[in-house]
């Protein structure tokens, strides 16, 4: 059993949850779904920055080319669905993380694509008019959006490393394409924020340090760096799914940490932001992993520990209304999303809204446990143990008082509550679900909620069994009983009080 005294104990947490959130292609934006999940979301959350790919795809309809009465081709933008993406998102309070990709059709080299909805991963074949298309594109949102776009973070493509992103993962190519485009955003407004490569965990070291030298030789004016960060094995697909093994913590981490050496190893960048624009336990949308309790709580010590090495970082993705493989088949599918379908929240949907309330002093930082204290006094904590088959148990000294009656609130996600993949499973999974079906999985798709009443002259020992995220909260009782209202007449409630997993007297 580990014993912490939270009088004397302080511990280092930059909690960046928030800052960023994933989402699909921008297109998706144009979906009633995609908007009702994003709206939840927003009002639940709040994130600040949201990024998707499919800025210059075809379904959103910016490029166009066609061939005038001389011969000649002309080059026209069409803004129409762009701008009704953006003001949706003015609508959220959310402003957009921008990815500068993929190839629109006419635009592109060649026809390699990936995903389902057919996405050019072809360099441009005529750099100076994918230029001005990313010129063009800038000056309209300032014209439409004002000085706030200078503030939206600039991604140059996606996962160039991969050549199924970048046709034949062409290094080179892509630093010419970076160096091109990234002097181009600054000519329109030197204050825009650009960064790249946006990697993923393949070659990842190899290519930071190449980029990184390439930056420095060209003098290139980067704000930020980017990449991507997953943590899970590769799995064979079996069906529409495929089920990952979850990789060590520490190994994991480990990445991260050899990518802010890079960069701080730099004579020109060093210090420069780390941005995490994608991070999730597994990389693809059809992982059943990404709906259960087991991921809340891996998610959770992932949370716990990012800030230490990155400035932002943005778990992907907010819903599960995605296309990348296709058309989900049905409700529970493996999608990223925090929501699924129906806007039923997930078990990490309530990850998030844990790590929302762990707000002031951090006290505790460890591989299961993170608890702050607010300026008012109150303790906050929330513990997570993603193991199959461990217990966790921890003795807490409480911190002084000022009053004697201390209140213990618990919300707890687990095997058996906020858990509606289970339910569904009970239902017999089935694929379309109908009203009644909606109402029982929003219903059971709520951590139970429990509370007690504890001395503040006494430790707190605190269980979490496997596979399970559990949020407590402890402060000061200060009743205020109407005129004649007795709760002991009412109820015998207080004989059984304090039966729970973070059980309140030792």
């Amino acid at each position: 059993m580990e014993e912490i005294d939270l009088k004397t104990s302080r511990a280092r947490f930059n909690n960046q949850a928030f800052r960023c959130i994933g989402t699909g292609r921008l297109g998706l934006a144009l979906q009633q779904e995609y908007q009702e999940e994003l709206s939840w979301v927003q009002k639940q959350l709040n994130f600040q920055y949201i990024r998707g790919h499919g800025l210059f795809s075809d379904d959103v309809g910016i490029y166009h080319e066609y061939v005038d009465d001389d011969g000649k081709v002309q080059v026209e933008y069409n803004f129409t669905y762009l701008d009704r993406i953006m003001d949706s998102y003015q609508a959220q309070n959310i402003a957009p993380f921008l990815e500068l990709g993929f190839m629109p059709a006419q635009l592109a080299s060649g026809e390699q694509t990936t995903f389902y909805w057919q996405a050019n991963v072809t360099a441009p074949k005529s750099l100076q008019r994918w230029l001005e298309l990313v010129q063009t594109t800038l000056q309209h949102l300032l014209i439409r959006y004002g000085q706030q776009v200078l503030d939206w973070p600039i991604e140059i493509w996606n996962e160039p490393n991969l050549s199924n992103f970048w046709q034949d993962a062409d290094m080179m190519g892509y630093f010419k394409l970076f160096k091109a485009t990234i002097l181009a955003i600054k000519q329109v407004n030197s204050r825009f924020q650009v960064g790249g490569p946006a990697i993923c965990g393949v070659d990842d070291e190899h290519w930071l340090k190449a980029f990184i030298a390439y930056c420095e030789k060209e003098q290139l004016p980067i704000d930020f760096f980017t990449r991507h960060f997953y943590t899970v094995n590769v799995a064979p697909v079996d069906g529409h799914y495929r089920y990952p093994t979850l990789r060590n913590l520490d190994e994991s981490f480990c990445e991260l940490e050899t990518s802010r050496k890079i960069i701080d190893e730099s004579s020109q960048y060093q210090g420069y932001p780390l941005y995490i624009s994608e991070f999730s336990s597994s990389y693809s949308p059809d992982a059943p992993l990404h709906d259960t309790v087991k991921n809340a709580a891996y998610v959770a010590s992932l949370l716990a520990r990012l800030g230490e090495t990155a400035q932002l970082y943005s778990y992907w993705t907010f819903g599960d209304v995605f296309e990348e493989k296709g058309i989900p088949f049905q409700q529970f599918h493996g999608g990223f999303g925090l929501v699924a379908f129906h806007n039923i929240p997930k078990p990490t949907f309530w990850t998030f809204k844990f790590f929302e309330k762990l707000v002031g002093t951090c006290l505790v930082n460890t591989d299961h446990c993170v608890i702050t204290r607010d300026e008012t006094g109150l303790l906050h904590g929330l513990v997570f143990n993603a193991d199959d088959s461990q217990h966790i148990s921890m003795k807490l000294q409480l911190p002084e008082f000022k009053k004697s009656s201390l209140y213990l609130l618990q919300q707890r996600v687990d095997d058996n509550h906020a858990n509606p993949l289970k339910v569904w499973h009970t239902l017999g999974e089935p694929k379309e679900l109908d009203s009644q079906q909606i109402e029982i999985l929003r219903n059971a798709s709520v951590p139970e909620t429990l509370t007690t009443s504890i001395a503040s002259n006494k430790d707190l020992l605190l269980e979490v069994e496997p596979n399970t995220l559990t949020y407590f909260e402890i402060g000061s009782t200060c009743r205020q009983s109407d005129r004649g209202y007795d709760y002991q007449r009412v109820s015998c409630a207080s004989q059984r009080d304090g039966q729970s997993t973070i059980r309140g007297q030792q």
